[in-house]
This record gives structure tokens, C-alpha cells and sequence, in this order.
């Protein structure tokens, strides 16, 4: 092989997902092929995710691209340190250690000349002989510098194994000095311990390190992958032969591995069976869906269900705290509402507040325009007046904001209800019971199993839950369909309001929201009317994304006065294809906060962030207070210590450059994302090539996210399927046989 040396100029393009790389390098020598008028070659190939600065030693061979010419491309990398002055200070300077930046590290260099790397590496502390670097900085760099050299040597290890630059440096934060000693004594630890690390990148490098294809623990992380796969997607539970169908396909191995694995994870208290007994078929023929289930002990049909523990549990505690609230005599609180306030209520209004007064639990469901809202301030008005301790509670915080605006009376998430800590947990539990008399939480359709769990065990015996929710919108991104069960239990007291107010009736984002449930086509305003519900035609995703980027970025603007950034959100259905999310979130973020030469930018796990960009954080942090669906605008990027500061509804949160994979550009996001959200403007792509997710309620929840102003693009046939398809996707929930069981 050839042998090429030299130092990176810049990052033309890199490859999170498999680290493929175009890099120009500065070679140490000036002959070598395919020099440019620059003094620049390329190198291409797989390699470790590299910075400008950084010196290499390569090995590979000379190759010939059609287009792009002569190219070294590398078969092995490694990095070596500069040993020149000008090498040094540019790569002090790069950015690659935290804390220092060019300034800094040329008065590094400045002071100790060639001796800078020898000095940082092995007396640190001499580091404050430089002007203006007191002691706290020089701890800061030492420790940096000792942290990227452990970095190095991790990332060398793993990327010989296919694992990227990021996950290395998650992997080193989570486990310190011991990241190489866990990761080669069980990889599969990576999966449970480290978020962006799946079982499939946890298996690859097992298998890389020569771990057998049957060995226990390999079988045992696949199962546990399959179920957690499956609590993604909703479920609860896995039938036990789906599951090791499931399992069996993912591990390509024999099926009669399965059962020994499931019981080994059974003993170990990783997983929980139970039975649950299923309606026969309607053909006679053997049992029928397992989302259908009956309360008969004695069924004939029963189900083995295999569920991970924590849902196991989490699914029996809600219906026994259920349960118990329901059983608990109800307070004095059913005098008379209407003498009390002067609001006019429907006789189905009336009929709610009379429930959640008279009953200890009970449910109100309805869309929009149907006067939930108005609901609720008669009930706080009734609740103020008996002087009665009462909270307001949503799962998400721009939920909460809303319910809090509607209201004018404070809400909060149920994590900050529970005061929840990162170290701590829930200061709110079956011990330290949540000192309120009433609680009414909104937007239950969003209320996943284990959150609603936690929020039961709080409550103490006596106090009365009121549950809010829109049934026809989307279930929870986590795991459970807690308002569906409940109401489909037929164990606790419901009302839906159907009755459309005047005021709403005007609105065709509401009137339509209402067609579309009864399957009826929505109606449309023509171009030269002020409505509010608009089709722009398109029969393909590459015209439907050109007019996304069209009405967002200048027709709503320029016609209704509405900012692009701040009150236009654009809503997909799907993430892959050209009206997905990730291609409008590159399209969009190209056409409203473009690359600019007075704009810093870093790209991070294969995102490229700027200053004013529109970003979602994706998981729940509890360490910052920030939740999964949460939006806000990137302010700033320190690329010195390596930061990147958000704008979270007025408040700034911090974001090292390894936890950037906690965020995605949301110009565009996934309906199922914008949940318990509401915009001023919506626009949302809909075309046949997202025929896998045209769904009634899909469509609902989208238009029903839209306060002012909903953009439909794209063809009247994947709105016609949508409309038309009312399946709605059942998940694998028992909690509705559990309360019928109970009771």
C-alpha cells in the first residue's frame, strides 16, 4: 500500500452513519500525485470523524475518479501529533480542545513554542505561566486535553468497528476511564446504558469482537431490543409468539433459542408473562385480535402476553389506583354550578361538571370548538368558590402553556407537578401524596403508561381526577392508550361533548376537523377569499415539497402577515422522502437561515446547526427541565467550549456538542411530535407516497393543531385515503380488561 502524511485542511463532507469521508489534506510533502494548484490532495474513505488541524498517517493506494481525479483512497488512519510551531498552533487552534480557541492557543504557543503539546500533556500546570490564563483555566484545559486523548484512544478502538465519533465520546462521558473495559467485556451493556446506541450497532461490535451468534447474552439483548422496538411503536406488551418471531429474524437465529432466553430474562426480573384471556374469532376459528380482549376469567381463548417489567407493573398499578380513587365517596362538592357562574352551558356541559364533581374520576372528551375549555373555567370557578386546593396538569410543557393561557390560571407538566428530580425521582409518590383536593389533567390522549402510573401514585384517597382529552386524536408517543382503555373499560363516568359553539362554527379548521371524523371530505377556500383551510394541488412529493418551501417562506407571509420562523409550522406525516420531514427540515432551514460567511455552524450527528435555527428537543432531560417535543431557536454556538445555547420559550438551556443528538431541526416535524402543540399557521404535505400513514386521525390531529390558518399540499386522493381510513392502529394494551377485571 501507499503511504500518505499530512495535515486536514477541511471536511468537504462526512458520513455520521458509516464515517464515509472527502477530505483535503495538506501533504507534509509537495510530491506526491495529485497535488493541486493549492497544494491540497484528496483522501477519501472510511475514517474516524477528524477536524481541520489534526495530523494523519495514511495508508492506502493512488486511485482515478472519473470526475473528480486522482484521489488517495485510505484503507488506515491514524493521528499523529504536529511538530512544527505553525502545526501546533493550528491545532491548538482548531477547536478540537475545549476551552481553547486560536487567540489562546497562539499565546500557548507563543509562550512555549515546539515544547506546547510535551508541556500541556505532562506539567499542565505550567500553563498558567501564559498571560491571562488563571487557575481555573488552566484546570479546565488540562482535564480537556486528558479527556480528548481518552477519546482518541476510544474512538480508534470502536471505529475499527464501525461506531462513530459522537457515540464514542457519549460512550467515554458515560463510563469514563472503563469505557474500553465495558465495551469489550459486554457491548451489549452500550445498548442499555447510552441513548443513540441501538442492539444493532451494540451487536455488531460484539460480533466483532467474537461473541458468538447463539451465545445467551447476545439471544437475551435481542429479545429485550425486540420489546423495547415494540414499546416504541406503542405496545404495552409482545404476544409471546410474535415476540419470538420478532426476535428470531432480528438475531437471525433459530427460534428455539427464544424460550430459554425468555425464561432466563424472566428470572432475572427483565421481563413479566401474564395470560390474558381474548374473544373468539368471528369465524368461530380459533381466537381473534389480540387487541380485543374480554373480562371472563374463564375465556376460552387466552393470550400469552410477555411484557418488559416496568410496563407490567405500570399497567396493574393504574387500574388498582384507578380503581381505588373511583371507589372512594365522593366529596360535598355537587351543589348547584349555574347559580354559581354566569357563563350559559349546554346541557352536555353541565352534565360534565356535574360528573367530575359528583364522581371521583370521570372523563371529558370532545373536539374541537365543543367548549372544553369553557368546561373547565365553570369548574375552576366552582372549585374557587368552595375554596377547594385544585391543580391543572399536562403531559408536555407546551401543553401545560396552552392550558394555562385558556384558563388564566397556572399549569404545569406532570413531571413538575411530581416534582421531579434527575437524582432524587418524583418528590411526589405513594409516600409524600400530592396535597391537592382536585386534579384535572388535559390533553390525556398524550398520557403514556408509565407517566400516568407515577402521577396515580400520588394522589391520595379522596381526591378527585378529572381527565381531559380529545379521543379521535393520535395515542401517545410512549407507550399505552391510557384514555382509550379507560373509556373503553366503561368503568368510569364519560362525557362527550358533541355540540359545536357559534363562535367555533365560523372556523373551517374546526368545521373540518369535524367532517374529517364523520369521513367527509374537508372543504376548501378558493385564493381570492380571508378563510382559513387552503389546498394547494400537488400529485407528487417533489411538487409538494417546492410548494411547502413556497407558502412558508413567501405565500402565508406576504397574504397573512404570519413570521415564517415563529407562527408557520410545518406538520409531515412521514420522515424519508421528498416531502418527508428530514428533506423539508434541509430545504427549509436552506431557504430561512442559510450558511453565511458571518455565521458560525457545526455539524453534529449528522445535522448541521446555525444560529437562529428551529430546533425540538427529542427526549425527555429531566437535568436541564427540558421534554421530548419541546421547540426553541438555537442562539448561539461556542466552538471553543464546544456549547450550543437554546432559547427555550425565554429561558436559555446549554447543550454540550455530545448531547446534540437530543435535538432535530423542526422547521419540519412529525404530526405525532406536534401533539398537545398548537401553531398559528400549519402546512401539511399530504401525497400518495405517504400512503403507509394516511390515517383519519392522523389528518385530525394535524388540522386540529392549526389556531389560525391550515395549508393543506398535495392531492385530493391521499386526503380522500386518509379521510376514508379509520382503522386506527391497535396496540397491545390490557389496561382496559385489568379495570373490568378489577371491578
Amino acid at each position: 500500500m501507499d503511504s500518505l502524511s499530512g495535515s486536514i485542511e477541511r471536511i468537504t463532507y462526512y458520513n455520521p452513519e458509516n464515517g464515509y469521508s472527502v477530505i483535503r489534506l495538506v501533504p507534509n510533502s509537495r510530491h506526491v500525485p495529485g497535488i493541486n494548484r493549492d497544494g491540497l490532495v484528496t483522501i477519501v474513505g472510511v475514517l474516524p470523524e477528524l477536524s481541520p488541524g489534526e495530523h494523519v498517517k495514511l495508508a492506502g493506494r493512488w486511485g482515478k475518479h472519473a470526475k473528480h481525479g486522482t484521489q488517495f483512497e485510505v484503507e488506515t488512519c491514524s493521528q499523529v501529533l504536529p511538530a512544527t510551531v505553525a502545526g501546533i498552533r493550528r491545532y491548538l487552534g482548531s477547536g478540537l480542545i475545549k476551552g481553547i480557541g486560536p487567540r489562546l492557543a497562539g499565546r500557548i504557543v507563543d509562550h512555549f513554542k515546539a515544547d506546547t503539546l510535551s508541556i500541556i500533556e505532562e506539567h499542565p500546570e505550567r500553563l498558567i505561566e501564559v498571560p491571562d490564563i488563571g487557575g481555573k483555566r488552566t484546570r479546565l484545559i488540562a482535564a480537556a486535553w486528558q479527556e480528548q486523548k481518552h477519546v482518541k484512544e476510544i474512538m480508534l478502538f470502536l471505529h475499527s468497528h464501525g461506531v462513530s465519533t459522537n457515540l464514542a465520546v457519549k460512550i467515554y462521558k458515560t463510563y469514563g476511564d472503563n469505557a474500553l473495559e465495558i465495551v469489550q467485556r459486554n457491548p451489549y451493556q452500550l445498548a442499555a446504558d447510552i441513548y443513540g446506541v441501538g442492539f444493532k450497532t451494540a451487536d455488531k461490535l460484539a460480533q466483532d469482537l467474537g461473541l458468538p451468534a447463539d451465545h445467551p447474552e447476545r439471544i437475551a439483548a435481542g429479545v429485550i431490543y425486540a420489546l423495547n422496538e415494540m414499546s416504541n411503536d406503542g405496545h404495552v406488551y409482545a404476544p409471546r409468539q410474535l415476540l419470538i418471531e420478532k426476535a428470531a429474524e432480528l438475531l437471525n437465529a433459530p427460534a428455539e433459542l427464544l424460550p430459554a432466553a425468555l425464561e432466563q430474562l424472566t428470572t432475572a426480573g427483565r421481563i413479566h408473562p401474564d395470560e390474558i384471556p381474548l374473544t373468539p374469532s368471528a369465524d368461530g376459528d380459533g381466537a381473534g385480535d389480540p387487541s380485543k380482549r374480554v373480562a371472563e376469567p374463564d375465556a376460552e381463548y387466552r393470550l400469552s402476553a410477555i411484557y418488559l417489567t416496568p410496563f407490567y407493573f405500570s399497567e396493574v398499578g393504574v387500574a388498582e389506583r384507578l380503581q381505588n380513587l373511583a371507589q372512594h365517596s365522593p366529596r360535598n362538592t355537587t351543589q348547584q354550578v349555574a347559580p354559581l357562574h354566569t357563563m350559559q352551558l349546554s346541557d352536555e356541559q353541565q352534565k360534565a361538571i356535574d360528573h367530575a364533581l359528583r364522581y371521583p374520576v370521570s372523563v371529558l372528551t370532545g373536539g374541537p370548538g365543543t367548549g372544553k375549555t369553557t368546561c373547565l373555567k365553570a369548574l375552576i370557578f366552582h372549585l374557587e368558590t368552595l375554596s377547594l386546593k385544585y391543580a391543572l396538569a399536562s403531559p408536555t410543557g407546551r401543553a401545560a402553556k396552552r392550558l394555562s393561557e385558556a384558563t388564566d390560571r397556572p399549569a404545569s407538566t406532570i413531571h413538575r407537578l411530581l416534582g421531579f428530580s434527575p437524582i432524587e425521582g418524583f418528590k411526589y409518590h405513594a409516600q409524600n401524596l400530592l396535597p391537592v383536593e382536585f386534579l384535572v389533567v388535559d390533553e390525556v390522549s398524550m398520557l403514556d403508561l408509565v407517566l400516568a402510573n407515577n402521577l396515580l401514585k400520588a394522589l391520595r384517597a379522596g381526591t378527585h381526577l378529572l381527565l381531559v382529552g380529545d379521543i379521535d386524536q393520535l395515542p401517545s408517543v410512549g407507550a399505552g392508550d391510557v384514555l382509550r382503555d379507560i373509556i373503553a373499560s366503561e368503568r368510569v363516568p364519560v362525557t362527550r361533548l358533541t355540540q359545536i359553539f357559534r363562535q367555533a362554527a365560523g372556523s373551517q379548521i374546526i368545521a373540518n376537523a369535524h367532517r374529517i371524523n364523520r369521513g367527509a371530505m374537508p372543504l376548501f377556500s378558493s385564493g381570492g377569499d380571508d378563510g382559513d383551510f387552503y389546498l394547494f394541488p400537488a400529485e407528487d412529493a417533489a411538487a409538494a415539497a417546492d410548494w411547502v418551501e413556497d407558502v412558508v417562506c413567501n405565500r402565508i407571509p406576504q397574504k397573512f402577515g404570519l413570521k415564517s420562523l415563529t407562527e408557520i409550522q410545518v406538520l409531515a406525516p412521514m420522515y424519508r422522502g421528498p416531502a418527508g420531514v428530514s428533506t423539508l427540515n434541509e430545504r427549509l432551514q436552506a431557504a430561512l437561515n442559510p450558511s453565511s460567511q458571518n455565521k458560525s455552524e457545526k455539524a453534529l450527528f449528522g445535522q448541521i446547526f446555525r444560529p437562529g435555527d428551529k430546533v425540538m428537543q427529542t427526549q425527555n432531560n429531566y437535568d436541564k427541565d427540558v421534554y421530548n417535543g419541546d421547540i426553541g431557536f438555537v442562539r448561539a454556538l461556542d466552538m471553543v467550549e464546544q456549547t450550543l445555547s437554546l432559547d427555550l420559550d425565554g429561558r436559555r438551556v446549554e447543550y454540550d456538542w455530545s448531547e446534540a443528538d437530543q435535538l432535530t431541526l423542526a422547521y419540519a416535524v412529525s404530526v405525532h411530535k406536534a401533539q398537545g402543540s398548537e401553531f398559528p399557521a400549519v402546512v401539511i404535505p399530504m401525497v400518495m407516497q405517504h400512503y403507509v400513514m394516511l390515517q383519519r386521525n392522523l389528518l385530525y390531529t394535524a388540522i386540529t393543531r392549526a389556531r389560525k390558518l391550515c395549508v393543506l399540499v398535495g392531492s385530493r386522493k391521499a386526503i380522500g385515503i386518509a379521510v376514508n381510513n379509520n382503522q386506527v392502529s391497535q396496540r397491545f394494551t390490557a389496561l382496559d380488561w385489568r379495570l373490568q377485571k378489577i371491578s
